[in-house]
């Protein structure tokens, strides 16, 4: 059992590793970002590229648009245009300088890339071959998006990740230890020194593509169509800027997001709507920093028993984390934020993730709507009970019930899910 300030430096070192900033959707940018280590590692130019990913990315990436290429979608489109204009010291930003040069050089080239279905169980799994003048490169990316497990050139190995942490490495950071109580404790108390540049970067990030969002012409436009029609008070803003920005994201826009739970999408959802609500409830900039808090562990939390990527949507863990910060907000107690997480699961948790595209401004607005409900339901001293469907006895069985579901429950889902996609 940690002590109360070691779970404090977890849950600070948490929040370093997941609240980063990425440019475009997380999957084909991982792409991309093994294309360009491969193209360093080659050295040149590819002249072929293979690209083996399994199922979940295959998804992710069939129907949004790579950021920067106008209306250019897919993998081949992510690995080519990587390998010809990516900067692999820039991560998840690895399209950051990407020129129209490089998107046309791109589009010439997509003949250059073969797709692969990558077997095996792992959610999240690439690797990515370059080939050029006899000699190969390959990058193997796995779990997160820019965990780069094995670099080869010409069958050298070149990197190798342990798969364990040793004593000349940095601690493995303990998921396990985030429990909803500790969340709270850490939120209210923390000293934030540490925690306002990366929370100031959260919400001048998701804020400035929510914008973009609500005012040009992206996707489906959801956010605005909610706007227009729904009205201009704080539930329908809070649900139309997460929206907005999964309009502009899913679509192309270049402006970066920052991430949680390796997802754009969760990290805007987990955000935007917080921020509103802290407007509208007159809250100072400390207690908005406390409740971002609030609602990007929460999220953390239910993700990391479903994990990275599966069927079940991760808006609804997102949205259960910002309805959850939003009762912390409005001063509710533990039993009421229980409550809205209870309500929010028992409700949504059946949403399924059919991959990255414009329709994920949809799902974003209902999971929040769904997370606004529950929030009210609980300050009205409402909730559904154990027994009922999923509901456990107490909260954190139920977080882990959900878990359960997303891991091991959907699994059949996502693969049927693929088949669809992909016309099997």
């Amino acid at each position: 059992m940690k002590d109360r300030f070691e779970l404090w430096r977890q849950y600070t070192a948490i929040l370093q590793a997941e609240l980063v900033p990425a440019l475009g959707c997380t999957e084909p940018i991982a792409i991309a970002y093994a294309a360009a280590v491969a193209r360093h590692t080659l050295g040149r130019m590819p002249e072929q590229l293979t690209a083996q990913c399994s199922g979940n990315i295959i998804k992710n990436v069939k129907g949004v648009i790579v950021p920067g290429t106008g209306d250019m979608k897919g993998i081949e489109t992510a690995a080519v245009l990587g390998a010809v204009g990516g900067d692999p010291s820039r991560g998840l930003e690895v399209l950051e300088g990407i020129t129209p040069a490089h998107v046309e050089q791109t589009r010439a080239n997509l003949g250059i890339c073969q797709v692969e279905l990558l077997p095996g169980e792992a959610g999240l799994h690439i690797l990515l071959t370059a080939a050029a003048d006899g000699d190969r490169a390959l990058v193997e990316i796995r779990d997160e998006h820019t965990n780069i497990v094995r670099i080869e050139k010409n069958d050298q190995l070149l990197l190798e990740k342990k798969p364990a942490p040793t004593a000349d490495t940095a601690p493995a950071l303990d998921y396990s230890c985030l429990s909803v109580r500790s969340i709270l404790d850490f939120a209210e108390n923390t000293p934030l020194d540490n925690l306002i540049p990366i929370l100031d970067r959260q919400i001048a990030c998701n804020t400035a593509i929510s914008r973009e969002g609500l005012s040009g012409d992206w996707g489906a436009n959801v956010g605005r169509m909610l706007r227009q029609v729904y009205g201009d008070d704080v539930k329908t803003r809070a649900k139309a800027s997460a929206a907005a920005g999964s309009d502009a994201r899913m679509s192309g826009c270049v402006l970066p997001v920052v991430i949680n739970s390796g997802s754009g999408n969760q990290g805007m959802t987990v955000s935007l709507p917080v921020i509103e609500y802290a407007r509208e409830l007159g809250a100072d900039q400390e207690r908005l920093y406390r409740a971002l808090l609030v609602s990007n562990l929460v999220a953390i939390r239910q993700k990391t028993g479903i994990g990275r990527l599966s069927a079940y949507c991760g808006a609804v863990s997102a949205a259960c984390g910002a309805g959850t910060a939003i009762t912390w907000l409005a001063g509710g107690s533990y039993e009421q934020i229980a409550n809205t997480i209870t309500n929010t699961l028992a409700n949504v948790s059946g949403i399924v993730c059919d991959g990255a595209k414009p329709s994920c401004a949809a799902k974003i607005a209902s999971a929040v709507d769904a997370a606004l409900m529950a929030h009210y339901m609980a300050m009205n001293h409402e909730t559904f009970h154990a027994g009922e469907g999923i509901v456990q006895n107490e909260l954190e069985q139920t977080i882990e019930s959900v878990g359960r579901l997303g891991r091991e429950g959907m699994r059949e889902t996502d693969i049927e899910v693929l088949h669809i996609m992909t016309g099997k």
